[in-house]
C-alpha cells in the first residue's frame, strides 16, 4: 500500500486568493486542448536534502475526461488505469490489484486535474503561473500529501516536458517525458483493465 499511495501523490493532488483566478483558468484552457496525450517517463526522487533516493521510468497514457494509464517498468513494475469511473491499481509482486472510484481521486492528488474539466475539483486547488508553468497546491481544508505540484510543457507548447511532485516530507518526484504523442487517437483498451486470475483483490469502491 505504500507503493500506492506513493503513486496517489503524482496522480492524485484556504480559498483561492483572487489573483490566482486567471492562472487557474490559463492552465485549464492549456489543458483543454490537450484532448490525448502518450509519453515515456524517467522518474528521480530526492529527499527533504536534495539526495537521490530512488530512479524510475515507466509510459503513461491520458484522454480527457479522467482516463490515465500510468506503468512504471522500473524498479518495480506496478500499473495505475483509470477508465474514467474506476481505477485499478495493480502491483505484479505483491499479486494485488486495488479497485477505487476514480471521483474519489481528486482529493489524494491533484494530478487528476490534468485530465478534469470539473470546477468543483479545480476550486480545490490554487494555481500559480511560473516562470517553467504552473504550479498548484492544495486549498485549506483539503486532504492531500502532495504540497505542490509543478508543471512544465514543451517547447512547442505541445503536450507535457516535466511534472514535479512535492509530498508533506518534503521528498520531490520528478517525471520528465519523452518520444510524446499529442492529441493523437488512442485505442480505447489503453484504459481498460481486467485483474488476472488470482490475484488478490481489494475493492475500494463499494462494490459499484
Amino acid at each position: 500500500m505504500k507503493k500506492l499511495s506513493s503513486l496517489l501523490l503524482v496522480l492524485g493532488s484556504l480559498v483561492a486568493m483572487p489573483s490566482f483566478a486567471d492562472d487557474s483558468q490559463a492552465l485549464q484552457d492549456k489543458l483543454s486542448t490537450l484532448k490525448s496525450f502518450k509519453a515515456q517517463f524517467k522518474q528521480n526522487v530526492t529527499d527533504g536534502e536534495g539526495q537521490l533516493v530512488m530512479q524510475g521510468q515507466g509510459n503513461i497514457a491520458l484522454q480527457q475526461p479522467l482516463m490515465i494509464r500510468w506503468q512504471q517498468t522500473n524498479p518495480d513494475d506496478t500499473l495505475f488505469v483509470s477508465n474514467g469511473d474506476k481505477t485499478y491499481y495493480f502491483d505484479s509482486f505483491a499479486e494485488q490489484v486495488t479497485i477505487m472510484k476514480t471521483s474519489g481521486l481528486i482529493d489524494s492528488t491533484p494530478f487528476i486535474l490534468l485530465t478534469s474539466k470539473d470546477p468543483a475539483q479545480w476550486e480545490k486547488y490554487s494555481v500559480i503561473a511560473t516562470d517553467l508553468g504552473f504550479s498548484i497546491t492544495p486549498n485549506k481544508g483539503v486532504e492531500s500529501q502532495v504540497e505542490q505540484l509543478d508543471i512544465t510543457f514543451a517547447d512547442n507548447e505541445q503536450g507535457l516536458a516535466k511534472l514535479v511532485v512535492k509530498d508533506n516530507s518534503g521528498q520531490l518526484s520528478a517525471f520528465t517525458f519523452s518520444n510524446a504523442q499529442v492529441n493523437t487517437e488512442l485505442d480505447k483498451t489503453t484504459f481498460e483493465f481486467t485483474p488476472p486470475a488470482g490475484v488478490e483483490i481489494d475493492d475500494q469502491s463499494n462494490g459499484e
